[in-house]
């Protein structure tokens, strides 16, 4: 090679380099997977598909949307509960985790379990395979396998229903100064169980007893409601925690309770934001609330490949607050002035308490 031809040998080079470090054309450029999300569940009912649409609205926030950059893919575990005895219980466990193994097999990049059961019978497989789990509608994360209140332990976090029963018994207080006992009925739903523990841990710190009925799935509330109440000398109001035994047959067991509150100008409470008829306070976690915290969780996994252990588990900072002013006038009771005055009429006739 000759002198020049040396010397024109890097600006070659420097030619080609820069011809291969031009775009290519959009035509030609992979296309970013989109984000694939498997969302798992026991039963379906309304207070679960809120959850999961705050769970979406999460994801959106923070840029991750389906249709764009999201797939989602949901199982619902069938399961009658008001029929399911032992043996129906145990094959929802196996079922559970045969969908647990599927979706183990799909490696998808995240899953969703929605409820106590999806998420403390599925979150070891899941696990095991490496893959995060975010879980919502959790009431106590404990009985859903987590270290504690804040720490899901390994391979999960997620956004839990818990809120401080104290302070919302405080707030039930605050509206009936006069009442000292109240009845719950409750079945063996895992988060029944525990809504009811957590109120009778709690009641005596503000001057409150609490009596509780178990009942079976199948059972009417009447039988039960009679042996709390107790002629008038028993219950002077009744709880209502979260169960899905009130939202069977068609609400049955909350309008039965709401005839019978009615009927012996007994007020209702529930400790569950989901349209009780009958009642006439909620104090409790948003579902939906509480599903946008868990999309929040899911974004940092998905977007920052952030591992599920080191995020703590959310809730809400404190219980939102419903009165159905129309149910209290229906029991004649007089609503403290400094509780109207914190009032925010909603659409759907509810007065929204600021805390």
């Amino acid at each position: 090679m000759n002198r020049s031809a040396w010397a024109l040998a890097p600006l070659l080079v420097c030619s080609f380099a820069a011809a291969a470090m031009e775009p290519l054309p959009a035509g030609q450029m992979d296309e970013p997977q989109p984000f694939r999300v498997e969302v798992l569940q026991v039963t379906d009912i309304e207070p679960y598909q809120k959850s999961l649409e705050g769970f979406l609205q999460g994801l959106q926030a923070h840029g991750i949307e389906q249709g764009r950059n999201l797939v989602v893919r949901r199982t619902k575990v069938d399961f009658d509960v008001e029929r399911g005895g032992f043996w129906d219980r145990v094959g929802v466990l196996f079922r559970i985790r045969d969908e647990a193994r599927r979706i183990a097999h799909a490696k998808p990049d995240l899953v969703l379990t929605i409820g106590t059961p999806a998420t403390k019978y599925a979150r070891g497989i899941l696990d095991e395979a490496h893959i995060p789990v975010v879980f919502t509608a959790v009431a106590n994360p404990q009985d859903a396998g987590c270290t504690s209140l804040t720490d899901a332990g390994p391979g999960a976090t997620g956004a839990t229903l818990y809120t401080d029963m104290t302070q919302s018994l405080k707030i039930v207080k605050e509206i009936f100064p006069s009442v000292h006992r109240i009845g719950m009925v409750h079945t063996d739903d895992e988060n029944g169980v525990a809504h009811v523990e957590a109120a009778k841990a709690t009641a005596k710190d503000v001057g409150i007893s609490i009596a509780s009925r178990q009942v079976s799935k199948n059972d009417g509330i009447v039988p039960s409601l009679k042996q709390l109440f107790e002629q008038g000398n028993g219950a002077q109001m009744f709880a209502v925690p979260l169960d899905t035994y009130y939202g069977l047959r068609n609400y049955e067991p909350a309008r039965d309770l709401g005839d019978f509150g009615t009927e012996y100008k007994v007020p209702v409470v529930a400790f569950a934001l989901v349209r009780v008829p009958g009642a006439m306070l909620y104090v409790g976690a948003d579902f939906a609330a509480v599903g946008q915290l868990s999309g929040q969780q899911a974004a940092k996994i998905l977007k920052r490949r952030m591992k599920p252990d080191v995020l703590p588990i959310l809730r809400q900072d404190k219980p939102t607050v419903l009165i159905d002013p129309e149910r209290a006038q229906a029991l004649h009771v007089s609503l403290p002035a400094s509780l109207v005055e914190r009032r925010t009429p909603g659409a759907d006739g509810f007065w929204q308490i600021g805390l």
